[in-house]
């Protein structure tokens, strides 16, 4: 035992300070100095930086810009080998390049971009697409190209009609992909994907990363352990290798990584893999678009592409080509690439990682003591690779000693806590598959007890908060404490035959009373070998927990447009909630289930009742005190009464909101999948934004007749915020309105497209940006009344909702 324990500490410390090295990679933005471009008709345009055959004798010498084409032989006359190109990216049927206006890093930039039809195409379209602040990190995918503002971190998109901005983000490095872009977070450095790729966005991996890139329509970042994670495009992933990786390329259902040892590997569709004669080459860099992949050979700096056939017989295509972007000065922790000052000229240099010589090949060794100079190393770097610098000597000594407090540290209060308080396993708890409700919070009091206190006093707490809400009544009217004999003879018993839904801790019965009222029974689900107090599993706490919301918050709330609470019922046993009938059932069911004789197709009605569900939200994030976020906004939690009234049902998973409505609590996040605000996911920060991304979901689905989360024609799951609000960005809403209600009139188009702005508005990634409540209502009794006055509307009016 006692051998073993040693054993785990030693391997323990040694994790400890492979970890700890990795920390000190520095951060080194890669923009790239190589750039491929296929155009429609299968022509590809491959520019580089080259460097200048003079660099060696010339400390003035700039890089030269070169293009070449497959098949060869493609004349080229619109670019110019001095073009002062600092970077270059490109795409299908267009080329940009980046030139700095000042050596300096904080200096400013302009972005200049070609298009073209075909490479040999005469009919040239230049445009300067960005003019600013210099730009720390660039790359473009098939058809878009994002940036970082240096200093600010504001990801700035171009060639992207949908969103030319994604505001301001705290990415260190981004990678753009066909209709998304992903980035690492500089602090947690967390990986997070934007835009409008279901198989991509909203699928990324947990962990913290340190490199990122993009395909087609696949992602992979490299973990700080130097492992490979890829999601996406299954094709893009076949034959995924293991290893310790430092960078990436990605092309269309086809991948290569390049390993510490600077040997490239190849995986995707069909087995593709790197040419026999490049397999025992060594890369300083690679880069890729679609079908072509290219590398910078470390030995001699030339350009060596494969992917396409025309490659096959001679892969190199430029002899000498820069390794990397031209700067005035390296962040700390990197070195000058020797020799680089010849490279770039002007004063400027190639910057690389020293710290990087600490990693280890493998994850699950400790880093390597002696690391052996590559027999590609330049000379001038030979003697340093040989033995161990002094920062490296500094690193080391702080992992140890670092490593060495933490795990005594760790140990001492782990023993401390597990001799007070036994040590147990908490299960966080997960969102539910869409559709379903995914568990709510534990109260804090909760949180802060250990189990076995939670299981002896739940019951007098509970007990004692009932009391209290009884007290309360419904807004100053007593709330009924029916039977249990009651409710079963009301519900058959809770058969079957009466479930008419699923609410947020149970499901949902109708029910007739005695005196002839229908209502709507809401019984908690529990085991019948447990009772709920004492259960103590982490299900029925949330259960617990959305039964108390529910009974406290519609205990002292009374709207028009929320579901009325008439009664319960508790006992160690049985928890039931009693509610006011709604005849004509959920939203959901109107939308997504054909209903006889609904009054929901016509589009009036339908802004009718998204202005009657605005209203009670409105009511809970103005009106109550303190506020209330409902967390839990969609089709199937608005339901209509015998008058076609609308009213917001389910508060099992609202908690009271933010005083400044500004940040709440750290929250894990809860919510229906398709529904959940991004931004509340992704920073567990909630405010009443959240709820209003959401009622820009309910929206959407108004207006298109289309489930949150849908099947496109190829049966792929589609979110309808990546469906619908792109035809509204074009002015185009008529191409994604519901089929099933009748075309909209001259006038009533006016105001479902108003609609339409206000729903863009409300889904739009940063919470700040949105429209409160308050505007919404406003937004819609305008746009119910012109859509039944039919006045004419401007659309320039949808610019008070912003």
């Amino acid at each position: 035992m006692a051998s073993s324990l040693i054993f785990s500490t030693r391997a323990l410390l040694l994790n400890s300070l492979y970890f700890l090295t990795l920390l000190y990679i520095p951060l080194v933005h890669s923009l790239s100095t190589v750039s491929i471009s296929e155009s429609s008709n299968n022509q590809t345009l491959i520019c580089a930086l080259t460097i200048h055959p003079n660099s060696q004798s010339s400390s003035s010498s700039s890089p030269l810009f070169n293009c070449t084409t497959s098949p060869p032989g493609i004349p080229i006359p619109f670019f110019r080998p001095d073009s002062p190109f600092s970077e270059i990216v490109s795409g299908n049927g267009f080329l940009c390049g980046l030139i700095r206006t000042s050596s300096s890093s904080s200096g400013s930039a302009a972005l200049a971009c070609w298009r073209f039809s075909s490479i040999n195409d005469t009919n040239f379209q230049y445009k300067r697409i960005y003019s600013g602040p210099d730009l720390a990190e660039l790359d473009s995918g098939d058809s878009h190209i994002c940036g970082l503002v240096n200093g600010t971190n504001r990801l700035e998109c171009w060639q992207w009609r949908m969103f030319n901005s994604f505001g301001a983000r705290d990415f260190a490095k981004i990678s753009v992909g066909e209709n998304f872009v992903c980035g690492i977070s500089e602090i947690s450095r967390n990986v997070s994907c934007l835009g409008s790729n279901n198989g991509v966005v909203g699928l990324e991996p947990s962990g913290r990363y340190r490199e990122i890139a993009s395909g087609f329509s696949h992602a992979c970042g490299i973990s700080m352990s130097g492992s490979l994670e890829c999601w996406g495009d299954v094709m893009g992933r076949e034959g995924q290798p293991q290893g310790v990786f430092s960078s990436l390329a990605l092309g269309m259902n086809r991948s290569c990584a390049l390993r510490f040892d600077q040997t490239v590997v190849c995986w995707g569709q069909n087995g593709f893999a790197l040419p026999q004669s490049l397999r025992q080459s060594k890369f300083v860099a690679i880069e890729a678009k679609r079908s072509v992949f290219c590398g910078v050979m470390a030995s001699s700096l030339s350009l060596h592409c494969w992917g396409n056939p025309a490659f096959d017989s001679n892969s190199m295509v430029f002899d000498r080509v820069l390794p990397g972007p031209c700067r005035s000065r390296c962040p700390n922790g990197s070195t000058i690439m020797p020799g680089s000052a010849n490279f770039c000229g002007q004063g400027l240099v190639v910057c690389e990682a020293e710290a990087l010589l600490l990693v280890s090949p493998s994850p699950q060794t400790p880093p390597s003591m002696s690391p052996s100079p590559s027999p590609q190393t330049p000379p001038n770097s030979a003697a340093k690779s040989a033995g161990w610098s002094k920062k490296m000597v500094a690193f080391l000594v702080v992992g140890c000693v670092g490593s060495s407090a933490l795990v005594l540290v760790i140990c001492f209060f782990l023993f401390r806590f597990c001799k007070v308080r036994g040590c147990r396993v908490h299960d966080s708890g997960r969102l539910d598959e869409a559709g379903t409700e995914a568990g709510a919070e534990h109260g804090s009091s909760q949180r802060q007890s250990g189990r076995e206190e939670h299981r002896n006093q739940s019951g007098p707490v509970l007990e004692k908060r009932l009391s209290h809400l009884i007290s309360l009544g419904n807004n100053g009217s007593h709330l009924e404490e029916f039977s249990l004999q009651v409710l079963l003879e009301a519900t058959d018993n809770f058969s079957d035959d009466r479930k008419i839904g699923t609410g947020s801790f149970g499901s949902v019965y109708h029910g007739k009373l005695d005196d002839g009222r229908e209502v709507a029974i809401k019984r908690a689900e529990a085991s019948a070998s447990s009772s709920f107090v004492g259960g103590g599993t982490k299900r029925q706490e949330d259960k617990d927990n959305a039964f108390l919301r529910e009974l406290e918050f519609l205990s002292r709330l009374n709207h028009r447009n929320l579901v009325r609470l008439l009664g319960f019922y508790e006992d160690n046993k049985e928890r039931v909630l009693v509610y006011e009938y709604m005849e004509n059932g959920s939203l959901h069911d109107h939308l997504h289930k054909p209903q006889e004789h609904s009054p929901l197709v016509t589009w009036s009605e339908r802004i009718r009742v998204a202005l009657d569900a605005a209203r009670g939200i409105q009511y809970l994030h103005d009106y109550a005190v303190p506020s209330i976020i409902h967390r839990d906004i969609k089709s199937s939690n608005i339901l209509l009464d015998a008058t076609w009234t609308a009213k917001v049902s389910d508060f099992g998973l609202s908690l009271m909101g933010p005083e400044d409505d500004v940040s709440h609590l750290s929250l894990r996040a809860a919510g229906t999948v398709g529904y959940i605000d991004p931004e509340y996911f992704r920073l567990q920060k909630l405010t009443t934004k959240s709820d209003v991304y959401s009622f820009g979901v309910l929206l959407l689905e108004l207006l298109s007749g289309l489930k949150a989360i849908h099947k496109n024609e190829n049966g792929v799951p589609r979110n309808v915020v990546d469906y619908v609000v792109p035809y509204i960005v074009q002015d185009e809403i008529h191409r994604a309105l519901d089929p099933s209600v009748p075309p909209p009139t001259p006038f009533e188009i006016e105001a479902v497209a108003y609609v339409g702005y206000l729903a863009a508005d409300c889904v739009t990634l940063e919470g700040r940006d949105r429209p409160s409540m308050t505007e919404i209502v406003s937004t819609l009794e305008r746009a119910l009344a012109a859509c039944l006055a039919r006045p004419p509307l401007s659309r320039s009016t949808s610019e008070s909702s912003t």
